[in-house]
């Protein structure tokens, strides 16, 4: 027997050291929720946790973005709303203004309510934001020119026309001549009166040498036959003819498409950016600024270039709705991932309650035990006290 050295009581304490400090691991774990506390608890599993943690904020915070971005096209696409509802109106009036029926006066009327039609146009365009971003007026920094169709008087290939003086016409006196009343002949001697649409007439789509309508765009570049009409009955450009030196174009200095990229993924890579992109919707950005419709012949010529506008806007809320569109799926993925993700980090970080009680009361019943045999241990020593007696 010796008494230096118990060996049984610190063989207990050094078990009951061991029980005590799971117990208080347990203990951790078990008030946190959390399975990894620091890094000694699983530097592996700490590392691939944290690297999907990133990537769920990322993700979380990125379905936000797009759903600001579904909002900003929301903003956008309702002011067009209004914007396609005052052009119906305006072709309403040209319609109403082309008739024969009316006054001056009442085409003097007509025409101020275009007028002010245009100017609201204007005034949504330049009041419509987002966030302080103006989402209408294209991007302030740049300009370009836009090229529109504007219906001309054009005189019929080969034709030569005069007026009552025996003057010949061109395309701008001819305009000029009938918004006034004269009357136009087509030869000097006035033997002849035209007719319209056999030797002028408005220019407001353009074919080529197939048939087929081309763009405004395409015919001021030039190079090509132009016609007035899929039967190529009415040449109005030889080859290499710029359309736009014989007003049948008319141009206008326009801002740059406004263009904001909203970022829709959780890393850096280009494809997590989706463009929108938003052309300038003032009135001289859709092609109606100074539209006028109180002659006969003006209001005539309106339709077709209230036409053009109505399109113009439409195919902008058509790709604001594509956008939208796609942001809609875009938002339904992220959060997909982002759930799916949260899963799995949850499995790796998280504690199993039940699975942890568990180890909890197993550490508690043998610190107990621990405790009792330690206090035996101690006991143990006590039996030399009689050897001594």
């Amino acid at each position: 027997m010796v008494v230096q050295h118990n060996m049984q009581a610190a063989n207990a304490n050094r078990m009951l050291n061991v029980t005590t400090s799971a117990q208080s691991k347990s203990t951790e774990k078990l008030s946190s929720g959390y399975k990894i506390n620091r890094a000694a608890d699983d530097a592996a599993g700490l590392s691939i946790s944290e690297k999907m943690r990133k990537q769920i904020k990322g993700l979380d915070r990125a379905s936000t973005n797009a759903q600001d971005g579904v909002s900003a096209v929301q903003t956008a696409e309702g002011a067009l709303t209004e914007v396609h509802s005052m052009l119906q109106r305006m072709n309403e009036l040209a319609v109403q203004s082309a008739n024969g029926t009316n006054s001056e006066t009442d085409r003097k009327a007509i025409q101020d309510e275009v007028d002010k039609l245009s100017t609201e146009i204007d005034r949504v365009s330049e009041t419509t934001k987002f966030n302080e971003t103006y989402l209408l007026k294209g991007d302030t920094t740049g300009t370009h020119t836009a090229n529109f169709i504007s219906p001309k008087y054009a005189i019929k290939d080969g034709a030569k026309l005069f007026n009552e003086k025996g003057t010949q016409l061109d395309a701008a006196s001819l305009k000029t001549t009938l918004a006034e009343g004269g009357k136009v002949y087509k030869d000097a001697k006035q033997t002849a009166l035209a007719a319209k649409g056999t030797d002028y007439e408005y220019v407001s789509k353009f074919y080529d040498a197939k048939g087929n309508e081309i763009s405004a765009d395409d015919a001021v570049a030039g190079g090509a036959e132009v016609y007035a009409d899929k039967n190529k009955a009415f040449k109005i450009s030889e080859n290499g003819t710029n359309l736009a030196t014989n007003n049948y174009v008319k141009t206008a200095t326009v801002n740059d498409d406004l263009i904001f990229n909203l970022h829709v993924g959780a890393d850096s890579e280009a494809n997590n950016k989706i463009a929108v992109k938003i052309e300038q919707m003032s009135a001289a950005g859709i092609g109606i600024e100074g539209l006028k419709v109180d002659t006969e012949d003006d209001a005539t010529a309106s339709i077709d270039t209230i036409a053009n506008a109505i399109q113009k806007v439409s195919s902008q809320r058509s790709s604001l709705g594509a956008v939208q569109n796609r942001l809609e799926h875009t938002i339904n993925n992220l959060d997909n991932v982002s759930e799916n993700t949260t899963s799995a980090e949850s499995r790796i970080r998280d504690t199993d309650m039940a699975k942890e009680m568990v180890n909890y009361s197993k550490n508690n019943i043998l610190a107990q035990a621990g405790q009792s045999m330690l206090a035996q241990a101690n006991q143990s020593n006590q039996g030399v006290l009689s050897l001594l007696q």
